[in-house]
C-alpha cells in the first residue's frame, strides 16, 4: 500500500488522514485530502460502512477512494478558493464539524510515567512495565471544542500524548503481530484534575472529567508515519508558549509493548484509543506549579500527524 514520505522527506501528494465530521445532523467517516477539500466516503461508494469501527477492516478500500480522487485536488481548491461549493464527494471542510475521529470507542487506554523526561521530572525511576489507567469515553473532546472548567476545579492541566487507534480486534496480541492491529495515530490531550487525581490516590476521577480528552483532528495511518511512529517530535503550547516539547524517541514502553501488555488482559477492540503517555514540562510538575483557566488555548502538535488545538473556557450549567 503506497504511503506518505516519512517526516523531512519531499511528498509530492497528500497523506491519507481519516475524519469524522457532521454536515447537517449527519455524522459521517471522511478524509482530509488538504486544509480546505475533503472527501466524504459514503459519496465516494456507498457500499462502504458508515463509521471507522467497521471501515478499519477495509482500509485498502478506503485507500483506493483515496487514490482515485487526489488527482482532483488541484481543481477542487481552486473551486474553494473562489468560493463556489464543491461536487461531490468532495466536500469544503471550513463548512463542516470535525468531530473526533473515533467517536465513542469501547475504551480509552492511557499510560502513566512513560516518557524518561517525565520521569526525570518527578524524580522518579523508570517504572517496569507499563502503568496503564483508563478514561471514561464520555471525556472526548471535537478538534476546537472547548476544554470546560467547572468553577470549583482549579489544579486543571494539560497534557501532550501520541494516541494509537485499534483497528482490528485481538487477545493476547504479541509483539511482533502489533503492527497488524494498528489502523493510525493521532493526537491527543490527556486533561487532568490534579486536585481529584491526588486525593483519590488513583487517576479514573481526574482524568475522566467531561471534555478532557481533546482527540484529532484526524488520524494517520501507520504507512504515513515511520514505524510504530517513532522519532517524532512532540509539543505543547498553551496560549502559544512551548510548556512541553519532546520526542517519542522518549518512550520507555513503545506502541507495540503497549499493546502487547494491554491486550494480555483484555480483548482490544476497532476503536480502542491507546493514549501512550505525556513528555515532562506538565503544569503540576514546575515550580510554581500552572494550571489552565478559562480563556486559555491549548496546542498538541505531532510531527507527521498535525496539531490539535482546544480553548479553555468556565463551564456553566444549563438552566
Amino acid at each position: 500500500m503506497m504511503g506518505l514520505a516519512k517526516p523531512g522527506q519531499p511528498c509530492h501528494y497528500p497523506p491519507m488522514k481519516l475524519i469524522t465530521y457532521t454536515q447537517g445532523s449527519n455524522i459521517r467517516p471522511g478524509l482530509a485530502l488538504s486544509e480546505f477539500v475533503g472527501l466524504d466516503l459514503i459519496a465516494s461508494n456507498p457500499s462502504l460502512p458508515g463509521n471507522w469501527h467497521a471501515l478499519f477492516p477495509v482500509l485498502d478500500q478506503v485507500r483506493l477512494e483515496f487514490n482515485r480522487h487526489t488527482g482532483q485536488l488541484a481543481e477542487m481548491e481552486t473551486i474553494c478558493q473562489v468560493g463556489n461549493p464543491l461536487p461531490l464527494p468532495f466536500f469544503d471542510l471550513k463548512q463542516v464539524t470535525l468531530l473526533s475521529p473515533i467517536v465513542l470507542p469501547s475504551k480509552i487506554i492511557a499510560v502513566g510515567m512513560n516518557y524518561r523526561d517525565h520521569a526525570e521530572e518527578q524524580n522518579k525511576p523508570l517504572p517496569p512495565r507499563p502503568m496503564l489507567f483508563s478514561k471514561a469515553p464520555s471525556c472526548l473532546q471535537i478538534p476546537g471544542g472547548p476544554i470546560e472548567l467547572p468553577e470549583d476545579l482549579d489544579q486543571v492541566d494539560a497534557e501532550a500524548e501520541l494516541a494509537v487507534v485499534i483497528g482490528r480486534p485481538g487477545r493476547r496480541i504479541t509483539r511482533e503481530r502489533a503492527r497488524d492491529h494498528i489502523a493510525g495515530y493521532t493526537c491527543f490531550n490527556d486533561i487532568s484534575d490534579r486536585a481529584a487525581q491526588y486525593a483519590d490516590k488513583q487517576f479514573f476521577r481526574g482524568k475522566s472529567i467531561d471534555t478532557g480528552g481533546p482527540c484529532g483532528p484526524w488520524i494517520v495511518t501507520p504507512d504515513e508515519l515511520p514505524d510504530l511512529a517513532a522519532g517524532l517530535d512532540i509539543r505543547c503550547r498553551w496560549n502559544g508558549q512551548i510548556m512541553q516539547e519532546s520526542n517519542t524517541g522518549q518512550l520507555i514502553f513503545q506502541v507495540d509493548e503497549l499493546i502487547r501488555h494491554a491486550s494480555a488482559n483484555m480483548t482490544l477492540l476497532p476503536g480502542d484509543i491507546i493514549s501512550t503517555g505525556t513528555p515532562g514540562g506538565v503544569g503540576a510538575f514546575r515550580d510554581p506549579q500552572i494550571f489552565l483557566k478559562p480563556g486559555d488555548v491549548v496546542e498538541v502538535e505531532i510531527e507527521g500527524i498535525g496539531t490539535l488545538s482546544n480553548p479553555v473556557q468556565r463551564w456553566k450549567p444549563q438552566t
